[in-house]
């Protein structure tokens, strides 16, 4: 009986004497929560970015465009945050998805900066997409009954999304 102590009573000082060395653990943590961004999906560079607003001039020659974009958001998806939405210049405001679905937006990022990299696109919407973006975003059954037609709109699939702090 006493090996097996023995051997069990210093695994656990091990361990635990381990952890009280590493107090850079949660200094790490807290510096990364201390940082003024926040990443979601890869990582990206925020170098070249260009205002949202910009996109549809980028579009009127090309269907699609690999690009880095600055703007505010302007709504966010209450279901799960799996959508947030954008303003365009003279157009409806640009919904914003994540590729494969791999990462969502926190739900009260409304009103902050973001800087978003992936590939706009001109898309046509469908009234079944268009009716349930409204019942993800909270819109009254009145609202979501008035969709009736197919919309002509820009789209963008981010691979990564920094949110201002």
């Amino acid at each position: 009986m006493k090996k097996l102590l023995f051997p069990a009573s210093l695994a656990l000082a091990l361990l635990f004497g381990n952890c009280a060395r590493n107090p850079e653990a949660p200094a790490s943590a807290a510096q990364n929560s201390a940082q003024p961004v926040k990443t979601f999906g890869t990582k990206i560079t925020t170098k070249n970015a260009i205002a949202a607003t910009q996109l549809p001039t980028m579009l009127e020659t090309q269907d699609s465009a690999k690009a880095t974009i600055a703007a505010n958001v302007l709504e966010v998806c209450q279901a799960k945050g799996c959508w947030m939405k954008v303003a365009l210049d003279g157009q409806e405001p640009m919904r914003v998805t994540f590729k494969n679905y791999a990462f969502f937006m926190p739900k009260n990022i409304v009103g902050k900066e973001v800087v978003f990299e992936g590939v706009a696109f001109r898309d046509t919407v469908s009234v079944a997409d268009q009716r349930h973006f409204a019942e993800d975003a909270g819109k009254s059954k009145e609202e979501i009954a008035a969709i009736n037609k197919p919309k002509a709109t820009i789209t963008f699939v981010a691979s990564g999304v920094q949110v201002k702090e």
